[in-house]
């Protein structure tokens, strides 16, 4: 049953380019439609080979920009369905909220916003935007995948009304207004919450998989601990991988829970999905509770984890090769692709802003390649994993 604060596809605000009923194939709705360019794009299918937390990792079994976002997409299908959202907008929105990551995933981003620091900066959301509306165009008819106004106002919005816009938003924004000082439909707002859920616990899983993080220092946080002292009792002579593996998945489930209570006050008495936009605040929320809680989780994985001695030298390499690609590329454009040097504009900033297009299309491994190529050795210290 559709909730009436939903999205509805049949309502939808349309596409900036308009698509002719002799060009749908299949029967879809639009969000369903929106999802399926998505998955089908080369832009998705990239995702495989960027990093999540490590960088290029070696083991098979480490989460990759594409598992996460896939995992994102369950998370968020169970919340959405339960509140009576539009499933397939939601899936859309977690499906592709992370295209706009370069390769090395924050370290990359920083090295491209410190390249384009005289031409407005980059920004990995604005840039999934980017990639979505212009530079990924397998149609004939059209730049971009002309994806629908709701999943392009979701992706800009996802964490909320946007306060400073860069260029690259303001730029898709000023072609096709996306109302970007409003809260997005509930859809958005589950998806990135999804994300939240998603890489709190799964991250968990990787770090400690990887001996970056002990469980004893893990258990030092109160509300795992009491979830961990439950498995014990339940498992008591399970393998202690496994007991691991369901901590894990007993954390999501009881965020998960908590959200769709949450929010499920916070809906009542909206009537539509505008009324959501308009709200003034978050409707998909933690508790109260449980989002101190998620706070605390957040700095123990900063402290522990994402900001750990290895992790930051592995980072300060990733950032080191980007740079050194883009200056590669912007003192002799000829270095990238054919067609890609072909397309490079004269002007600035347009100029500086195609080379960062280009690098953040690269996955981890490509642009490994391309710096070995250029600099005639590959880069060492780039696998921590």
């Amino acid at each position: 049953m559709r909730a009436a604060y939903a999205s509805d596809p049949a309502a939808s605000r349309g596409r900036e380019f308009p698509l002719e009923a002799a060009l749908a194939r299949g029967p879809r709705s639009e969000f369903q439609r929106d999802r399926d360019r998505i998955v089908h794009s080369i832009a998705f299918r990239r995702l495989r080979h960027k990093t999540q937390v490590f960088v290029a990792p070696d083991g098979d079994h480490y989460r990759v920009r594409l598992t996460h976002s896939l995992e994102v997409a369950q998370i968020g299908r169970v919340i959405a369905r339960a509140l009576g959202l539009d499933e397939d907008l939601t899936e859309a929105l977690c499906l592709a909220h992370d295209i706009g990551h370069p390769p090395f995933g924050h370290a990359g981003e920083d090295a491209l916003n410190a390249a384009l620091e005289r031409h407005g900066g980059f920004d990995h959301n604005a840039q999934s935007l980017r990639t979505l509306m212009r530079i990924e165009s397998p149609y004939c008819e059209h730049d971009g995948l002309n994806l629908s106004w709701e999943v392009l106002e979701g992706l800009a919005e996802h964490n909320g009304p946007v306060g400073m816009v860069n260029w690259a938003l303001a730029e898709l924004d000023a072609a096709y207004p996306l109302e970007l000082t409003t809260w997005p439909s509930l859809e958005a707002q589950v998806a990135a919450i999804a994300d939240d859920i998603a890489y709190d616990n799964h991250d968990i899983d990787d770090g400690l998989r990887a001996g970056f993080l002990e469980l004893d220092e893990l258990l030092t946080l109160d509300f795992v601990a009491e979830q961990w002292r439950a498995i014990e009792r339940k498992f008591p002579a399970a393998p202690q991988d496994r007991r691991l593996r369901e901590l894990v998945r007993s954390q999501i489930g009881w965020m998960v829970n908590d959200v769709i209570a949450e929010t499920g006050m916070r809906a009542k008495g909206l009537a539509s999905a505008d009324d959501v936009r308009a709200a003034g605040q978050a409707t998909c929320a933690f508790s109260a509770g449980l989002a101190a809680q998620e706070r605390t989780l957040k700095r123990f994985m900063y402290d522990r984890l994402y900001h750990h001695p290895q992790q930051l030298q592995t980072a300060e390499r990733a950032r080191a090769v980007t740079a050194e690609l883009y200056a590669a590329y912007a003192q002799d454009p000829a270095l990238m692709d054919a067609g890609w040097a072909s397309r490079l504009p004269v002007e600035e900033p347009h100029r500086s802003r195609h080379i960062a297009d280009y690098i953040a299309g690269m996955t981890d491994r490509f642009a490994i390649a391309a710096h070995a190529a250029i600099y005639g050795q590959t880069p060492e210290g780039l696998r921590n994993v």
